[in-house]
């Protein structure tokens, strides 16, 4: 088999990558072939060896089953299965919830575990929790555990439920616009919509994200699917072949109003759903992948594990916060196929308004409350293109009439047509969305970042080291959590690197570097922080202000450790050290720090007995 140029990459490092790391994970978008380089790791570095396959759902299971055995004796475990050893087989494949004992058996003697769609697994969820403590107890000492996944990023606050906690890397191979220049995906062509009916203004957030039935309430009272439809009928005509759509919908609900108006519309059509029996699932999938059925009506099932090269158009009927959601979905339809030049992604959700096209997305190994709270905000990604050097807005939101009589809402940008003139309906009656505050660029934020490099350096110059290096210890005296919140962010900073980096293990690398630092600070004090629900801005306010909660030993002090860093670095690598900062001590402060911490990358105890 001729592999991709980054297949060949990752197969030149992989004996680096198993040197340096036990478990890691391998990141490349939807369609990149991560599976097939899973095969070739197997047949080039396991020869004689036993590999044990897991993931989530059955038709990943079936997919992964269909790509091994091309190359490898694979053995799949059904749900009444009880082996005691791979016997015959070179590789088991298994959802991670099937056979449990089974796989409790099998995990000693595997040489490798894959894990797909890796970024659903949690340090904390049951799911594959056992998984993880069996390897770490049992587990061969030479074996390793590889995840593979487009979009690395739990999509939670929580910081105990991490894939920093799991894996110790991300390995990147490959990213969407060099693969679109390689010719291996299709260029992603945006038609968003905003819906101005729709409102999700005061749903409350679960898990992450807006709950289903909140969605769906919303949806069906609101116009989004009849927009959804008529934007379709435009563009079903400007794709070839001919059109073969997936529409992503949040419940039944929706997408049993969907198909109806599909079917009125004279569009074969057909739904799939996690009821949907195998049979009938596979002759659905079967349909539309030969195009005698233009499009599928989904809920929750093709986000992971499905492929049809064929799909040229995606239509987004589902608001959410989740930047995995929104580029899983998204990259299902960037696969290229025979006269497929490019893929239209249809959004009345504003998923394309808040996070961005998602070949710009990025990706976290760490996330934290802030990194989803702030896409409730469905400009949040307009919000971070507005030209701070012109002071002018970038896009605008039509408010011209479509064929209808309805709003067009069309989003575009600006300074791109002729006299603004909205491409879809050719209106100039537009709203510009930074002018009418459609944005909410989070003032708190900004404010401390103009006061943190305002104050610092001035306030610092007044300050005596003399004086100031031997106040540690009583400015460590804190009363308050807000002084110690300002502490741990000043030390954060002291500490962090303010280095560029080339890829997001790097970042973490430096990041976790710098919080091993200050948690083997804070226990050699013998301080502990108790673990708080949010990470106050409003502290470091405070104490860089002089104000009333940080007193002015702790503010002093703070100030003192942030100002000795600031002499020999550069704008930039101060900007670098200070967006770290926060997210260290945001980290810090909300998983908090005592001397039984066990994390996989540090132990409290190991390092007082050292």
């Amino acid at each position: 088999m001729i592999l991709r140029k980054w297949q060949s990459e990752i197969i030149t490092k992989y004996e680096e990558i198993k040197k340096t790391h036990k478990k890691f994970i391998l990141k490349a978008p939807t369609g990149a072939g991560k599976t097939v380089l899973a095969s070739e790791i197997i047949k080039k570095f396991y020869v004689h060896k036993k590999i044990l396959v897991l993931c989530h759902r059955i038709v990943l299971l079936e997919q992964l089953e269909r790509e091994l055995k091309i190359n490898h004796k694979v053995r799949k475990l059904g749900i009444s299965d009880d082996i005691k050893c791979f016997g015959n087989a070179d590789i088991i494949l298994s959802t991670n919830l099937r056979s449990k004992y089974a796989i409790a058996s099998l995990i000693p003697e595997a040489d490798l575990i894959i894990i797909d769609e890796a970024h659903r697994v949690s340090p904390v969820g049951s799911a594959y929790q056992r998984v993880l403590n069996i390897f770490d107890e049992r587990g061969k000492k030479s074996s390793h555990i590889m995840g593979l996944t487009a979009s690395p990023e739990r999509r939670t606050g929580n910081q105990n439920d991490q894939l920093g906690l799991v894996f110790d890397a991300i390995i990147d191979c490959a990213d969407i616009k060099t693969l679109i220049e390689d010719k291996v995906l299709v260029q992603p062509i945006y038609r968003p919509h905003f819906i101005h009916d729709l409102n999700l203004n005061n749903a409350e957030i679960k898990n992450g994200d807006f709950p289903i039935s909140v969605l769906s309430n919303a949806i069906i009272k609101s116009s989004m699917i009849d927009y959804a439809l008529f934007i379709y009928k435009e563009e079903r005509t400007k794709v070839i072949p001919t059109p073969i759509s997936a529409w992503f919908c949040p419940d039944v609900a929706v997408a049993n109003k969907t198909l109806d108006i599909l079917k009125k519309a004279k569009i074969k059509s057909d739904i799939l759903t996690a009821l949907t029996p195998t049979g009938e699932r596979n002759r659905i999938l079967s349909d539309h992948l030969n195009g005698k059925i233009e499009a599928v009506v989904s809920v929750g099932v093709l986000i992971e594990g499905w492929d049809n090269p064929n799909c040229n158009i995606i239509v987004h009927c589902r608001p959410t916060l989740s930047k995995v959601l929104w580029g899983q979905s998204v990259g299902r339809g960037l696969r290229c196929a025979k006269d497929k030049d490019k893929c239209i992604i249809i959004d009345v959700s504003s998923n394309w308004s808040t996070f961005g096209p998602v070949e710009d997305l990025k990706w976290d190994l760490w996330s934290h409350r802030r990194s989803f709270i702030k896409f409730q905000n469905r400009f949040n990604w307009i919000a971070q293109q507005f030209d701070e050097q012109e002071k002018k807005s970038s896009f605008f939101i039509c408010e011209g009439k479509n064929k209808d009589e309805e709003r067009c809402s069309y989003i575009y940008k600006k300074d791109l047509y002729k006299d603004d003139q909205c491409p879809v309906c050719s209106s100039t009656a537009c709203i510009d969305i930074h002018k009418e505050k459609l944005v909410d660029s989070n003032v708190s934020d900004l404010n401390l970042h103009g006061m943190f490099f305002d104050r610092i350096p001035r306030i610092f110059q007044e300050l005596k080291p003399s004086v100031w290096n031997s106040l540690e210890r009583q400015a460590w005296n804190y009363k308050s959590i807000e002084e110690l919140t300002f502490l741990i962010f000043c030390k954060s900073f002291y500490y962090i690197s303010g280095n560029k980096t080339n890829s997001e293990s790097e970042y973490w690398n430096l990041i976790i570097e710098a919080e091993i630092n200050v948690r083997k600070f804070l226990i050699s004090k013998n301080i502990s922080v108790t673990q708080q629900e949010e990470f106050s801005f409003a502290a470091i306010a405070d104490g860089l202000l002089l104000g009333k909660r940080v007193r002015t030993v702790q503010a002093h002090y703070g100030i003192f450790m942030c100002g000795q860093k600031f002499e020999g670095h550069t704008i930039k690598e101060l900007e670098r050290k200070y967006q770290k900062a926060l997210q260290i001590g945001e980290r810090i402060v909300i998983m908090g720090c005592h001397n039984r911490e066990k994390l996989p990358y540090f132990n409290a105890q190991l390092e007082l007995s050292s």
